[in-house]
């Protein structure tokens, strides 16, 4: 082919501009995708009230949030009474056990002599049935109960240190708080109630929303505090998952690992009735602050809601296929049948039909399974009658044209071409299902998506919801990968 030059490129363009001029959706189509992509994406930004949104986020919060799903709090209170005595408190159950004495915290205690006031005597009242009966005398007053305080010693708090790092600590007296961090110092007199007002400006990492209110003093990821006018609260972080293996309440809690074994194989029983094997096996599987037992029964819950949905769709989506395609049966009134139920059946989402089935089952599998089941037969049953109308045709006609029957024409003819499309769309499904379960789950279909949406809504326990996560993520990579080695190996594929 010979090439044009100049002259001759020219000459031609003069003659015929029409067969040499670019067209025009050739030139503009590039910013004209563009130009839509950006209107699109301003659309979207207005629509959805994205500027609003990042506006109104409270970033601080969701980094705490964040930062408590793998760190654990010690929370204890420091209170104030207003004769000057001091006591520090944990809550009920706090992680740290009982009798706590943590090495972060100092107590200095004394004795004092407090004045406690004497409860009233029984039956003395200052009005009432005796004050009004007709056994007093009229125009008598009643005497009023003896409530003189009395004088007990007392051991008390008379200082409490708390230190969060190298750098930051917080000293409480009867009289103030002293926070000190990265060479800042704040000091905080203590009155009654909310009544709270610094001695000077307050430093970066101390806040105080309204005048005379609480103050929060933060210290990073070793947690913060609040003070208030007769108490001060700590919460005091420490990165892991606290009492993951044994609550406080077992007799393996605080021991070493080594202990822990020497307990098992070689330590005096410290259960009567069972070996130190079964009271550790025991005190871990029933560990009321982590639950792990109930949470791995209701993973074992989503796995088999999900395998059982995924099977019973694909057994039936099957030979409904068969009907489905129009190559197969050419009966047109058989063929729209089936298609119109398998579009019904996916045409409704997976957790519309979750919370169908909730409302008629009740809670629990069975109406997760039925929801996977309901939705996967219509989109198997569609993909599996598109496989079947875009199979070679001509295995068919050779087996029918020797006589066989037509039966034997689906199963060597038919069968061997889309069986491997089957098995690769069903295991995808399959395992595109252990995740959707976990959401079905979450509206009441059981498994572990229903106990990870009842910790949530308490928004206290982010470590325990972290755990159910990592189970989640780690029951999808392991079918993924199963899923993946299955389908590669059907379809002849090597798995890279």
């Amino acid at each position: 082919m010979l090439a044009l030059t100049a002259d001759q490129y020219a000459a031609i363009a003069s003659r015929y501009p029409q067969a040499v001029r670019p067209r025009f959706w050739a030139v503009w189509r590039v910013p004209a995708l563009a130009a839509a992509t950006v209107v699109y994406l301003m659309f979207c930004w207005w629509v959805f009230g994205i500027g609003q949104v990042l506006a109104n986020t409270n970033w601080q919060i969701a980094g705490s949030y964040l930062v408590q799903w793998v760190t654990y709090e010690y929370r204890p209170t420091i209170s104030i009474d207003r004769d000057g005595a001091m006591a520090v408190t944990f809550p009920r159950f706090d992680p740290i056990g009982p009798n706590p004495k943590p090495d972060w915290m100092t107590v200095d205690r004394t004795l004092m002599e407090r004045h406690i006031a004497a409860p009233a005597p029984a039956g003395a009242t200052t009005g009432g049935f005796m004050a009004g009966s007709s056994f007093m005398a009229p125009g008598t007053a009643p005497a009023a109960p003896t409530t003189e305080p009395t004088a007990r010693v007392e051991e008390v708090v008379k200082r409490a240190e708390v230190r969060f790092s190298a750098d930051a600590r917080l000293v409480v007296t009867p009289n103030h708080v002293v926070v000190e961090r990265n060479g800042e110092t704040l000091m905080v007199p203590l009155g009654t109630g909310d009544d709270v007002q610094a001695t000077g400006p307050l430093p970066a990492w101390a806040e105080q929303k309204r005048a005379r209110d609480r103050i929060i003093v933060a210290f990073g990821l070793s947690g913060w505090a609040q003070i208030d006018g007769g108490s001060v609260v700590i919460h005091r972080r420490f990165p892991g998952w606290v009492n993951f293996v044994f609550d406080t309440n077992s007799a393996f809690f605080g021991k070493s690992a080594r202990e822990v074994m020497h307990l098992i194989t070689a330590g005096p029983r410290l259960d009567p009735t069972r070996s130190n094997l079964a009271l550790a096996v025991n005190d871990v599987l029933y560990n009321p602050s982590w639950q792990h037992l109930d949470v791995w029964t209701k993973l074992l819950e989503t796995i088999v809601m999900a395998f059982i949905g995924t099977l019973f769709a694909a057994i039936v989506a099957f030979p409904l296929s068969f009907v489905a395609a129009r190559n197969i049966t050419p009966n047109w009134l058989a063929n729209q049948t089936a298609k119109r139920f398998f579009d019904f059946q996916r045409s409704v989402d997976m957790l519309i039909w979750a919370l169908f089935f909730t409302r008629a089952f009740g809670p629990g599998p069975i109406s997760g399974m039925a929801a996977i089941f309901f939705t996967d037969t219509g989109s198997l049953g569609k993909l599996f009658s598109e496989a079947l109308e875009n199979i070679d045709g001509k295995p068919r006609d050779g087996l029918t044209s020797v006589g066989a029957p037509p039966i034997a024409v689906q199963r060597f003819g038919v069968l061997p071409q889309v069986l491997p499309v089957f098995v690769s769309q069903t295991l995808y499904f399959w395992e595109s299902n252990t995740r959707s379960a976990t959401i079905i789950g979450a509206m009441g279909a059981g498994g572990i998506g229903l106990k990870l949406w009842e910790s949530m809504r308490t928004h206290t326990n982010w470590p325990n919801i972290f755990y159910m996560v990592i189970l989640i993520i780690g029951t999808v990579f392991i079918f993924d990968t199963i899923s993946n080695a299955l389908r590669s190996r059907l379809t002849g594929r090597v798995q890279p």
